[in-house]
């Protein structure tokens, strides 16, 4: 159970930050970075469901990835050392990853193949799916090269959570955009 009665602490006060494992770090640590863009994720993920709502189905979607974004963030701020940490740290499992792949093979049905890349836009809610598309593949970079540091565990399911949900943020947004009749699509070469 999270309880936050007090907002502020001072202990950041000097550039450091405290781990779910009780470590501490700076503040542009790496890991902090990488946690700290899946909360930046979440927060364009809340931006886009203010243009989803006549989309039910899809809002709910949405709203299930900010619930695993959480989880995202505390498995990440808790490598897994190995050392006993006296609780069970969260982590992303199979399950939510199979569950994002079900999603967008749901919402992939109702578009046709595409014949160009989609520049992002049509509607604000593909606008907005588009600019989440692009902070989660940050996202991304930054948890694989954390996963890169032999010293900094990542699950491997966070790694595939974050690479679908990229995917899915690109087919919701042509999803939102008429089934994809409003995607607006690139064209090589059209203002030389």
């Amino acid at each position: 159970m999270v309880r936050l009665n007090k907002i502020y602490t001072r202990t950041g006060d000097k550039g450091t930050t405290m781990l779910g494992s009780g470590e501490r770090r700076a503040k542009h640590d790496l890991r902090v970075e990488a946690y700290g863009t899946v909360d930046e994720t979440n927060a364009i993920v809340g931006m886009a469901r203010l243009e989803t709502g006549d989309h039910p189905g899809l809002d709910h979607m949405l709203m299930q990835i900010q619930n695993d974004l959480f989880d995202l963030g505390a498995d990440l701020s808790t490598p897994d050392t190995g050392e006993d940490l006296g609780y069970e740290p969260l982590r992303i499992i199979a399950s939510q990853v199979e569950r994002l792949e079900n999603q967008i093979d749901a919402l992939n049905a109702d578009l046709e193949p595409l014949k160009s890349f989609v520049l992002p836009g049509g509607s604000r809610a593909a606008a907005h799916l588009h600019v989440a598309r692009t902070i989660s593949r940050r996202t991304e970079r930054l948890v694989t090269a954390l996963a890169a540091i032999e010293t900094e565990p990542v699950s491997p399911e966070a790694i595939k959570y974050l690479n679908r949900l990229s995917d899915f943020f690109f087919v919701a947004a042509r999803w939102t955009n008429d089934k994809g009749e409003r995607d607006v699509l690139w064209v090589p070469g059209q203002n030389r």
